[in-house]
């Protein structure tokens, strides 16, 4: 599902990765993918767009890095993006601003947004990181206006990058004697909820007619919070059991086409990760606890996926994926590559804007890609 075919094939890459991940930009597999978006960068409260880790972004010297240049030099990963680029001339890479941390716990984007003034400083400052670091764009997520007020605070932020890129634009056409032919187009998306109780607050047709696409985060439909175990990203409800799916994909994709979003412009959030249910008898049952997993408790990556003992199940009515161990009653609902696949073919069906990945380090280095599986 690459640039090749018009689909969008899209993934974040998380620049704590490097550490405890140990999963560096090198093995970003940038022949599959036609956008990679860049997380997490944060703002000041006056709106001036930061990064968040100088020694991962521009800092950290990989293999073929000198010491001995002279001047001021990018190094980090954003070197790195900015090499493969030269590799893949298709690939944008895009800057992400904001995240559940700095966006929803911080509440780091409510000031600025609210203001003309912050809004201003926050789209001037992403065109100074993309003039400086290469970015193609910006990628905006805001986790999540809790009103109306502030769904159209976004829209006006949105409206305030997409000037100020576009002004750069210009003067770069202009500069360079291009005219409007050679005139770059910097890409503007957001990470947008699959929660009514959030999107009912977005303006989606007016959002919509700014941005390039929208991420759509179809996953995190279940989760330890839950009474009952349920599918973290189903395309269908189950009618058979509903308690497994409390929200399902095609709702939420009917809903936003129907406030006004063009179904390209739609790109189909898919996760590298399962979330884990102990001590259930199944799909749909109560459950108590949510074990160990990979990074965080009750989370697993899915390269570590199924574990051991445990058997894969794929539920047709509700599409999707999971697997059980019957002997420790343990339920870890994730994609398996088949379930990708099948993803892929609904996005086809549908006509949506392609494919996105949250996170890059999730996924396998072997044969068992399910960004290659599908890209």
């Amino acid at each position: 599902m690459g640039g090749g075919d018009g689909y969008r094939s899209v993934a974040y890459f998380v620049n704590w990765g490097i550490y405890g991940r140990k999963y560096p930009p090198q093995k970003i597999p940038y022949s599959k993918l036609t956008h990679v978006l860049y997380a997490f960068a944060d703002n000041r409260d006056d709106g001036t767009v930061i990064l968040t880790d100088k020694w991962a972004d521009t800092d950290i010297h990989y293999d073929g890095d000198s010491w001995n240049d002279v001047g001021n030099n990018l190094y980090g990963c954003l070197k790195q993006l900015n090499l493969a680029k030269k590799q893949n001339r298709n690939l944008k890479v895009l800057l992400s601003v904001g995240g559940w941390t700095y966006t929803n716990t911080n509440k780091h984007f409510d000031g600025p947004a609210s203001t003309p003034q912050g809004r201003k400083r926050f789209a001037d400052s992403c065109v100074d990181l993309i003039k400086d670091l290469g970015f193609d764009g910006i990628d905006l997520d805001w986790e999540y206006p809790q009103n109306a007020d502030q769904g159209q605070q976004l829209l006006l932020l949105l409206r305030e990058i997409r000037s100020a890129m576009d002004a750069y634009a210009d003067k770069l056409a202009a500069e360079g004697g291009y005219g409007t032919e050679g005139r770059p187009h910097f890409v503007l998306s957001i990470a947008a909820p699959g929660g009514e109780q959030f999107y009912k607050h977005y303006p989606l047709r007016e959002i919509a007619s700014v941005l390039d696409f929208v991420n759509l985060m179809a996953y995190d439909f279940s989760g330890s919070w839950d009474a009952h175990s349920g599918h973290l990203s189903n395309l269908f409800p189950s009618n058979s059991s509903p308690t497994c799916t409390p929200f399902n994909i095609q709702s939420i994709l009917d809903a936003y086409t129907s406030a006004g979003v063009p179904a390209d412009k739609i790109v189909l959030g898919c996760p590298l990760y399962g979330r884990a249910f102990q001590n259930t008898a199944g799909i749909g049952q109560s459950f108590n606890g949510i074990g160990a997993g990979s990074f965080e408790q009750g989370v697993w990556d899915y390269k570590d996926l199924p574990r051991p003992g445990a058997d894969v199940y794929y539920d047709e009515e509700a599409g999707a994926s999971y697997a059980y161990d019957n002997a420790t009653q343990t339920l870890v609902s994730y994609d398996t590559v088949e379930m990708a696949q099948r993803k892929a073919q609904y996005i086809r069906q549908h006509n949506l804007g392609g494919a996105m990945w949250w996170e890059l380090s999730g996924d396998r280095q072997d044969e068992g890609s399910i960004v290659d599986s599908v890209s």
